[in-house]
């Protein structure tokens, strides 16, 4: 049983106030290839994949989530907000000029740091190894938030990938989203990581629901007895509601992937792992409207946003 860890300190909250179905077993061989199922063009949704834990396979459900939804497509925007261990750039094989850093510094804008990607994926690097990333005050972490209000079309989607852990960076990146996705492993550190995460998340910054990604399980069963672990611990001490978003299976043709600096939905579309990130996808793309943000939590897109939420810093 998952223990309810150590409390969290509430600094994050206060500083960010202050600155304001199961994986289908068959697939027909057109969504094989691709995700050709999409149709008309929807409002922006940001959605953080986060894990508490790493090493729980976070970023690469960010990249294959973006990838599948570019495939079938979708508009989308992929967020490397890792801000000092970034590394969407190298699992796509991308090479970046300029990362989050340099806009920081007033140097460019965040539209300068498109990075194309296959499909017509979109993505804003950070860097790796830049202490001065690693110890961004609150201000800054909201400077980067409020930047794609200046973005000049909106995506359809923006995936933000977050780092590991319950950081300010975490914290603030998953309260400006629209949806909060943790991602979990069969490893009883994920399944704590990922309830501390929850716990913060609802109690510090207002977060009541959370869709759950089982990745690299054996099997359909082993992903849902993940979630329903988890879920049974938070209906007992959380007033929160967790979704099963789907699951994705241990795949070597995912490692091969990785090794190639590619995702594996494009490169080997067929793949157990490639159908379980098209399925997630699918699911994204039939959920209903997100909940209102909080009162007094800035959002991705928030000043052009019809779906609400964020206020002017």
């Amino acid at each position: 049983m998952i223990g309810d860890p150590q409390n969290v300190t509430t600094a994050t909250a206060h500083s960010f106030t202050a600155v304001n179905s199961f994986m289908t077993t068959h697939v027909d061989s057109t969504q094989a290839a691709g995700l050709n199922w999409l149709d008309d063009r929807r409002p922006t949704r940001s959605i953080a994949i986060a894990g508490g834990k790493g090493g729980v396979g976070k970023t690469t459900v960010a990249v294959n989530l973006g990838m599948a939804l570019a495939m079938g497509g979708r508009d989308v925007v992929l967020l490397d907000a890792d801000l000092a261990m970034a590394n969407i750039d190298v699992l796509l094989g991308l090479q970046p000029t300029r990362h989050l850093g340099h806009m920081l510094e007033g140097e460019c804008r965040i539209e300068d740091l498109i990075l194309q990607a296959p499909h017509g994926l979109k993505v804003i690097p950070a860097t790796s190894g830049a202490r001065r990333m690693a110890q961004l005050p609150n201000i800054e972490h909201a400077a980067v938030i409020r930047a794609f209000d200046e973005y000049p079309t909106a995506p359809e989607y923006l995936i933000v990938d977050t780092a590991a852990g319950i950081s300010d960076s975490v914290s603030m990146f998953a309260a400006a989203s629209d949806e909060v996705v943790v991602v979990v492993c069969d490893e009883p550190a994920s399944l704590t990581d990922a309830y501390a995460l929850i716990k913060v998340m609802s109690r510090e910054f207002g977060v009541n629901r959370f869709r759950i990604v089982a990745n690299m399980v054996r099997h359909a069963q082993e992903g849902r007895q993940l979630f329903e672990k988890l879920s049974r611990v938070t209906n007992r001490f959380l007033d929160v509601s967790l979704d099963f978003m789907g699951m994705v299976p241990h795949d070597e043709y995912l490692r091969q992937a990785i090794r190639r600096q590619a995702a594996v939905v494009d490169v080997w579309p067929s793949s157990r792992s490639a159908v379980g990130f098209k399925n997630l996808a699918r699911s994204v793309d039939t959920w209903g409207e997100p909940e209102p943000r909080a009162q007094g939590r800035i959002g991705f897109f928030a000043e052009r946003s019809h779906l609400g939420g964020g206020l002017p810093l």
